[in-house]
């Protein structure tokens, strides 16, 4: 008896309306399974819920970067590779992309086969991972840059949450410091180690308003992890 074929699933987030159509249809001629999105919010609301194979996001959403969208994917749990879209292709463009947690970028205007052949490796790569990495019960909303624990939540600075999205994609994991400098901050910008410290403390202040268990752990000299 032969075993059930597994279709890869695509999750889209692309807000321009006559091109998340036509991406829609090419995807799904060539046989993926496609689930839309028109903004970064909804993505994350439906895509932690039920996440795809592969995620392909528009980087300019009307009501988030996609880049922060990757992010707050990233800290629920998420391991889908992520395929940008941007009109931008600049090396800093690259960077802040793949330091978001993005595997792959295609720059507008672009071929449709181009795209179809990138998703489709992407597919072969990724492994079903499963596990849900969502750190107790905090998520984050790019939309608004606010953390939320259950009913109750606050607002973060948008460095605050690249650098929070950082930590909990990775729970109880040391991020070395350059690595939480070079998720939070743009390429080139220059920050000092103790602009990384001043900021953790502000996000264990603000864990600490929210009530949660979860703190943001010291290892001297290397970096930081969330307990």
């Amino acid at each position: 008896m032969m075993g059930e074929v597994h279709f890869i699933s695509v999750g889209l987030c692309e807000d321009d309306p006559e091109l998340r159509s036509v991406l829609e249809r090419a995807l799904e001629a060539e046989g993926f399974e496609v689930r839309v999105t028109a903004t970064g919010h909804d993505a994350v609301t439906r895509f932690s819920n039920e996440p795809p194979d592969v995620l392909v996001l528009d980087i300019g959403l009307p009501d988030a970067d996609g880049r922060d969208v990757c992010q707050a994917l990233r800290a629920h749990g998420v391991d889908a590779p992520v395929v940008f879209l941007t009109a931008h292709g600049t090396l800093s463009d690259r960077l802040s992309g793949f330091g978001a947690g993005g595997d792959d970028y295609v720059v507008k205007p672009f071929a449709l086969a181009e795209l179809v052949l990138r998703v489709r490796a992407l597919g072969r790569r990724a492994g079903i991972a499963g596990a849900d990495r969502a750190v107790g019960e905090l998520r984050l909303d790019p939309a608004t840059h606010a953390l939320h624990a259950g009913e109750r939540s606050i607002a973060l600075t948008p460095t605050e949450f690249r650098l929070f999205a950082a930590l909990a994609a990775r729970p109880a994991e040391v991020i070395r410091r350059r690595e939480l400098i070079s998720a939070a901050w743009p390429d080139g910008a220059i920050v000092h180690d103790n602009t990384l410290d001043t900021y953790v403390r502000r996000l264990r202040r603000k864990l600490g308003d929210l009530q949660v268990d979860e703190r943001i752990a010291t290892a001297r000299g290397v970096g930081y992890s969330l307990q």
